[in-house]
């Protein structure tokens, strides 16, 4: 004999805004069906939920309503994620993510962490003068970065923000693109400047980089230097040797910050080399004041599809191993 379907009934908190929580054409509340394989519709003023797992989809919308308490909007990037932290029995809090403003786009946007992961990142940054940032791509881990040094130079707690890549050669010869070396290196330091230009404005941006402020160099400009009153960040770490990120690390000079941000799973360096970000969550993992953070696709914050693409990859990895 089957057993028959649970039903549970949620009130609707006062002040939520149903167009919001419902999504354009209801998407969010068939979204929380499709994972939970429940049924939801809406009766005097509550939501009646049947279904075997009603309780999970009980929890999903109520975190929801508790989001939007915090914030005006759920995209369903948002929704997206409240679904599988719920799915995956870890409690969404919308308000520690939506207080934490680190800093305001030339554009006049609050710039805050969207996920527990990133939170825990930028907490990370703020306590500690040496943070590894360790996920896929998408997880916010440079732009963080980035406004982090943006805010730390407005705050005056340093003098210099300092912003370094590999440029690692993938299939092309560097001496055999066209341009001065500047131009040559150019492509592989796009993405810092974009978080710049995106969190500061081109203009400003291009102010205190003719200034002196901000340096974006290749790795290897840095060999001989000791930066003091600096955030320094490293971004594609994955793909320096062991040299090289002994080379950076020691860098570091009297009041200043260090963020050190990759993905390991996307090494780009020849075949037989060891990855210096790779060795370096080895090495330093039980060295005081050195902290490293894991971010998951469960942190990616750009398309949904990357997340899902993300995932697929690393469960064929696992398989092969």
């Amino acid at each position: 004999m089957e057993e028959k379907s649970k039903t549970l009934t949620v009130e609707i908190a006062d002040g939520i805004d149903r167009g919001e929580l419902f999504g354009t054409l209801d998407q969010n509340v068939r979204q929380v069906e499709d994972v939970t394989g429940t049924t939801i519709v809406v009766r005097d003023g509550a939501l009646l939920i049947r279904g075997e797992r009603c309780d999970l989809a009980a929890d999903i919308m109520k975190r929801l309503m508790d989001a939007l308490q915090v914030e005006p909007h759920l995209d369903r990037q948002r929704v997206s994620y409240i679904v599988d932290m719920e799915r995956d029995g870890r409690a969404f809090d919308g308000s520690v993510t939506a207080k934490d403003i680190i800093c305001y786009t030339h554009q006049g946007k609050p710039l805050r962490p969207k996920t527990v992961g990133q939170k825990n990142y930028i907490d990370k940054i703020r306590q500690c003068d040496m943070v590894f940032g360790i996920g896929p791509a998408g997880t916010g881990k440079t732009y963080l970065a980035c406004a982090m040094a943006i805010t730390a130079y407005k705050n005056k707690e340093i003098e210099r923000i300092i912003l370094a890549r590999p440029a690692v050669e993938a299939g092309e010869s560097l001496g055999f693109l066209p341009g001065d070396l500047q131009e040559k290196v150019d492509p592989y330091l796009r993405p810092l400047y974009d978080a710049l230009f995106d969190i500061m404005g081109q203009e400003s941006a291009a102010r205190l980089k003719e200034k002196g402020v901000i340096e974006v160099v290749p790795l290897a400009y840095m060999r001989g230097r000791t930066l003091d009153n600096s955030f320094i960040i490293l971004d594609e770490a994955q793909n320096t040797t062991r040299e090289q990120m002994k080379m950076f690390l020691t860098r570091m000079g009297f009041n200043s910050k260090v963020v050190v941000t990759g993905d390991i799973t996307q090494v780009d360096l020849p075949r037989g080399k060891i990855s210096g970000l790779s060795e370096a969550t080895k090495i330093l993992a039980h060295v005081p004041g050195i902290e490293f953070c894991y971010l998951t696709e469960l942190d990616v914050v750009r398309h949904e599809l990357v997340k899902r693409i993300i995932k697929a990859y690393s469960e064929y990895e696992s398989r092969k191993k």
